[in-house]
Parts: structure tokens; C-alpha cells; sequence
């Protein structure tokens, strides 16, 4: 699988959203990345469907939507009516993971599952074949700027090994303490989607760091 960098808009300047987001694309950000945080599912809380609505009007890159929320099946219609083109939510969540699976496709959306580092990567074989995506996170959720976890590549590794054995080319999503330097270890690990904030944002030249990501 290619690889693809999804820009983390958490960390863009929200008094120049716009600007931020046409500069991923034009850098070479296939997707943007869109961090929903309810204050209960995590302790932050970030930004909702108005804000979805806007940025969908903003840009042509796929809208990659994490949510980290409870109950995520109850707003599926909404965030797929927005503009999501890929909702992610969390096995740890209070939804039926299938049923929100069924949901999303229902609305014609794809559908990511997404693992805490504490949750083994076992939590997610019941699902795999229904899913479209996996998301790693490789730092706790909920804030951005955090440290790259290490021994989240030995998770990446496993699920790269079940998707072989079940024949599944589903691409894994890392999210979090992405760099140059980590980026290597999560690509040579299996991931192919990697999403990137403050090195993106924070970058003096955004698009040597999205060729970095992604070489």
C-alpha cells in the first residue's frame, strides 16, 4: 500500500483554518484529519458537525473523522451528512461495534476502528472483515503534542500479521508523536496511513515534512 499522509487540523490555527488546510493539500495531505472529542470518551473536548460542515466546503481531500466520543452510532447520519467520507470510532466505546459498522456503510461512508494503547489489537478480529480501516493510536487520546509510544509497533506488527492471514488488505492509521524519525518505524511496522499536527503545522517547510512522512 501507498503511503498517505492525513493532516491533523487539531493543531492548525482555527483563526486561519482555511489557509492551514488548503497548505496540507497543497503540500500533499491526502486526507485531513478531524479529531471529534466529547469530554466523557476523553477529557478534552474539540470541535463538532458545524465545524465538519465548514471545512467540508474548504477542501476536495478526503475528510478522515476520528471520533472519540461515547455512543458514537447516535451521530453516524450526522458526521456522514456533514461531510465525512471516512468515520473512525473506538471499540472501547459504548456502541455495538457492528451495528455502528452497518451504520456508517448504510450512510455510504467508510468505516475505521480505532484501538486505545492499552487495548490489545485481539479486541479487533471479531470485526476485521467488516471494517475499512484501522486506527493505532500510538499516544493516548484526547491530546495533541504527545509522545510516540514505542511499544505500539509490536501492535502494529500483529495486526499486520492477522490481516495477512485473513487475506484482508485493510491499510492501519497511526495517530500520534508522528515525525520523520517515528514515521519510518510505523511504516517498516505495517502502517500506511499516518496522521501528523504539530510536525505538520508547526513545520518551517510543511512540504519537506509531508515528503518525509511519506517517502
Amino acid at each position: 500500500m501507498r503511503n498517505i499522509v492525513s493532516a491533523s487540523i487539531l493543531s492548525a490555527d482555527f483563526c486561519n483554518l482555511g489557509r492551514d488546510i488548503k497548505a496540507a493539500e497543497d503540500m500533499g495531505c491526502e486526507y485531513i484529519h478531524f479529531d471529534v472529542m466529547d469530554g466523557m470518551f476523553v477529557k478534552n473536548i474539540s470541535y463538532g458537525l458545524p465545524v465538519l460542515k465548514s471545512v467540508s466546503g474548504m477542501t476536495k481531500s478526503i475528510l478522515d473523522v476520528h471520533l472519540m466520543i461515547n455512543d458514537p452510532i447516535r451521530y453516524v447520519k450526522d458526521f456522514a451528512v456533514n461531510g465525512a467520507d471516512i468515520i473512525t470510532f473506538h471499540v472501547e466505546a459504548e456502541s455495538d461495534v457492528k451495528k455502528t459498522i452497518e451504520e456508517i456503510h448504510s450512510c455510504g461512508k467508510k468505516a475505521g476502528l480505532a484501538v486505545k494503547p492499552d487495548t490489545p489489537a485481539s479486541e479487533l478480529i471479531p470485526y476485521l472483515e467488516e471494517a475499512d480501516m484501522i486506527l493505532v493510536m500510538t499516544v493516548e487520546p484526547g491530546f495533541g503534542g504527545q509522545g510516540f509510544i514505542g511499544e505500539m509497533l509490536d501492535k502494529i506488527k500483529e495486526l499486520k500479521s492477522i490481516l495477512a492471514e485473513k487475506g484482508l488488505e485493510i491499510p492501519i492509521e497511526v495517530d500520534g508523536g508522528i515525525n520523520s524519525s517515528t514515521a519510518e518505524l510505523v511504516k517498516n511496522a505495517g502502517a500506511s496511513i499516518l496522521v501528523a499536527g504539530s510536525y505538520l503545522f508547526g513545520a518551517p517547510d510543511m512540504k519537506k515534512a509531508v515528503e518525509d512522512l511519506i517517502r
